[in-house]
């Protein structure tokens, strides 16, 4: 597939920018009572820090800090290395991953101009490297808190459909199509579908195309 990306129209260039500063204030105003009540919970079952912090690409592949609320301990092996992500994901962070709840302080970047409310998942910088050239165009668009990949399958795709929908999603976004994937959001995440892999507690590592 080789895709050309798409000029961007008014509602990509001017509005959606508009919605999210909107839509993520608003968010965090009201559910700042959500935000103190899940951090005292972090801090008491899970420790300090309350937040994981890790830097993430983001449009034009510049990097910025995500927040997350965290959902592992930093349980480690005698050799001082973390111990696998199954282990380390307590019941706790299990539910905060099942609700999306641990996504909440996301919505910090998405008013930062990081992210947006819609967009690809923000992955790891060590993935830069391994994307074709076609793949790299999921970068042309601000990274989401929800995305077309998201909401079809999550993390139960393989990565090539996952960013074949990314691109597809930067190469033809629009305020309808931003709408269904919310709302679809919002089904999957009271449905809990596509939370893990079939093997792994998370999602396996990306390590380039086949």
């Amino acid at each position: 597939m080789n895709t050309k990306h798409k000029a961007k129209g008014p509602y990509e260039k001017f509005v959606k920018r508009f919605l999210d500063i909107i839509c993520s204030l608003i968010a965090i105003i009201l559910l700042g009572w959500l935000f103190i009540i899940l951090a005292i919970l972090v801090r008491v079952k899970l420790g300090s820090p309350v937040l994981f912090k890790q830097e993430r690409p983001g449009l034009n592949e510049k990097i910025f800090t995500l927040y997350k609320f965290r959902t592992m301990t930093d349980e480690k092996d005698e050799n001082g290395n973390l111990l696998p992500d199954e282990i380390r994901l307590t019941k706790f962070g299990r539910l905060l991953r099942a609700t999306s709840l641990d996504e909440l302080p996301e919505l910090f970047n998405i008013l930062k101009g990081d992210m947006s409310i819609i967009g690809p998942r923000p992955l790891l910088v060590r993935y830069l490297p391994l994307y074709n050239k076609e793949q790299r165009h999921r970068h042309d668009v601000r990274p989401g808190l929800s995305g077309w990949a998201q909401v079809n399958g999550r993390n139960c795709v393989r990565w090539e459909e996952k960013f074949r929908l990314d691109v597809e999603y930067a190469n033809n976004i629009t305020f309808l199509k931003d709408l269904k994937i919310i709302f679809m959001t919002i089904k999957s995440v009271v449905k809990r579908e596509g939370i893990s892999s079939e093997t792994s507690a998370t999602m396996e590592p990306f390590t380039g195309n086949k």
